[in-house]
């Protein structure tokens, strides 16, 4: 890790000191130069390009510099002679004592200070590597080996590795930590799975009683008939709803979804999902409150536009006909964020805290229809952008949720 610690600083060290050293070059060019030109217009009433300029070097007899005289001549004849010389040597002595004084200050101080910092950030990976040394000293005996599998061999499901052995308590604590987050990672999933049958198995079950009806009294009744398809209808495609959605979470949690980000207006996006609300929902009254300013965040747009979608389709499934439904854009802190607020049943303290979870869906929430996986695709997407959702809701009054990115 020393060696790594002595690397970074070298490399920091070398670039303060690259520039350091460029500044002040810099600083012993354009000085002179300004000083010259001020001198030059104050003469001439400007500076001319058409004006030649040179520098002549005078020396005395042991061939040392005695001046060094800058002459102009403009295109009229109008003549300027300077001996820069003093000035030139004020210019040398002031550059390195600017130079002393930040090399002073880069080592006493700037550069202990980073020093620390690098020996800061390098600790937990200077600790790992000695944990791992330790480890690969430890020298166990036949029995600790045999003991350890053993053990791992008659692990139940839901136990814990439990070894009662000073030596093994590292392995011990690693292999159960292990354990807690498989058998989370199996209750998520055998929960999503059962979710997922469930929802499923409604429209299913739809589908094969008016099928039945259709075998039945479809073939001489003809009410019979119409209404078992557009049951089946409807079912389908709350079937291919769900199938879709649930395809979407899969193909993202495996990394198959990838966004492709593009300069975006956020504000003209949530524009065109107000547009697009008013024209095709006229149960409710949609405003559209604008901060007048462009806000450009780096988004997918198809995805950024189906997360304020989601927003919008469950503000209007839980908000009473004829009540409105609020979209504004903006900047908080920096960060653009979209918005959907509404006047509908709200929600509890405790239901905000698993709204985004896969299927849930909060008691006063199960009358009314839908899957409880908008929401996550909701998140998924928000998250993938970097960003984060920040919810105001009260039973009876509304929900506020803002998208933050």
């Amino acid at each position: 890790m020393s060696s790594i610690n002595r690397r970074l600083m070298g490399t920091w060290l070398g670039d303060r000191l690259g520039r350091l050293f460029l500044s002040v070059l810099l600083l012993l060019l354009l000085v002179p130069a300004a000083w010259l030109g001020t001198r030059e217009a104050a003469q001439f009433g400007g500076i001319s390009r058409k004006t030649e300029r040179d520098f002549a070097v005078t020396r005395d007899e042991g061939g040392k510099a005695k001046e060094l005289t800058y002459r102009a001549v403009t295109k009229d004849g109008q003549e300027l002679a300077l001996n820069v010389l003093p000035e030139l040597k004020t210019w040398l002595v002031i550059c390195g004592i600017i130079l002393l004084l930040r090399l002073l200050w880069l080592f006493t101080l700037s550069f202990p200070a980073e020093r620390r910092r690098t020996a800061e950030i390098l600790a937990p990976l200077k600790e790992l590597a000695v944990k791992a040394d330790e480890l690969s000293r430890l020298e166990f005996s036949e029995d600790k080996y045999q003991l350890l599998e053993d053990a791992i061999t008659q692990l139940d499901a839901g136990g814990n590795l439990s070894l009662r052995d000073s030596e093994l308590v590292g392995i011990e604590a690693a292999i159960n930590n292990l354990l807690t987050r498989i058998r989370e990672s199996n209750r998520q999933q055998a929960r999503f799975v059962n979710d997922a049958s469930h929802e499923l198995r409604t429209p299913i079950a739809v589908i094969g009683g008016y099928a039945d009806m259709l075998e039945r009294w479809g073939k001489d009744d003809e009410k019979v008939l119409n209404e078992s398809i557009a049951a089946i209808r409807t079912e389908t495609a709350r079937m291919k709803h769900l199938v879709e959605q649930l395809l979407f979470l899969a193909r993202g949690d495996s990394g198959k979804t990838q966004l492709q980000l593009e300069e975006t207006d956020a504000g003209a996006l949530l524009r065109e999902a107000y547009e697009e609300s008013v024209m095709i929902d006229e149960n409710h009254v949609y405003r559209l409150r604008e901060s007048g300013e462009v806000l450009p965040v780096q988004a997918d747009q198809g995805l950024l536009k189906q997360a304020v979608r989601i927003l919008l389709d469950n503000a209007a499934k839980y908000t009473a006909k004829g009540d409105e439904i609020i979209l504004s854009s903006g900047r908080q802190d920096g960060h653009v964020y979209l918005q959907v607020q509404d006047t509908g049943i709200g929600m509890a303290e405790a239901d905000v805290e698993h709204m985004f979870e896969r299927f849930y869906r909060a008691d006063e929430a199960r009358s009314f229809e839908g899957t409880g996986l908008g929401l996550s695709i909701a998140k998924w997407i928000v998250d993938k952008h970097g960003g984060h959702f920040e919810i105001v809701s009260r039973e009876d009054l509304g929900t506020r949720i803002r998208i933050v990115l």
